[in-house]
């Protein structure tokens, strides 16, 4: 059990039959009435973000959430499957359950399967991916007066904006978390 008074940024609790995780908390004392604890927090099978207000006194169970290691290895049809690095067991997942950020990632890449009570609920893929880009249009010299980004689309179909010096064929390193260019690889 953990009570509202000891909520901390990742903490995950289980409240009327979901997961949620805190994402920003603020414990408040007015000089008038009692203390209270604002809260942001995420359903983490929904994704769905809402704020709430509590007791400190308020307690619940605390929600442990399995990370384990998989490899990507394919897409068929819709579903994605995973091998289990410690059993090679593959495990097929639906495209539903995929943030957005999975499109930066390439197979045999390892990502962290989550899932709470067996239930899988979603992929959190590596923070830095290296990508080679496989299309852009060449920059134009003395387009350089500011910081100038143009299109480029990334071996896994991903299209993100690159400085003008990037061309075909190079090898970059995207922030999966942002979707953002972070340099040369």
């Amino acid at each position: 059990m953990i009570s509202a008074g000891d909520f901390r940024n990742g903490v995950t609790f289980e409240m009327d039959g979901n997961v949620m995780q805190i994402i920003e908390f603020q414990h408040v004392k007015p000089g008038k009435g009692a203390a209270f604890v604002r809260t942001k927090v995420r359903n983490v099978i929904t994704g769905a973000v809402t704020e709430k207000t509590f007791s400190p006194t308020d307690k619940f169970p605390t929600a442990y959430i399995e990370r384990k290691d998989m490899q990507y290895l394919y897409e068929d049809g819709g579903l994605y499957y995973f091998m289990d690095n410690e059993t090679y067991e593959n495990i097929p997942i639906s495209a539903d359950k995929l943030d957005d950020n999975f499109k930066f990632v390439k197979e045999n890449t390892d990502v962290k399967v989550l899932s709470y009570k067996g239930n899988v609920f979603g992929v959190e893929p590596p923070y830095f991916v290296e990508l080679e880009v496989t299309k852009t249009e060449p920059g134009v010299r003395g387009d350089t007066a500011t910081n100038v980004m143009k299109p480029a689309i990334l071996e896994t179909g991903a299209e993100i904006k690159v400085p003008l010096f990037i061309n075909e064929g190079d090898r970059i390193r995207v922030d999966t978390r942002t979707g953002e260019y972070m340099e040369r690889a």
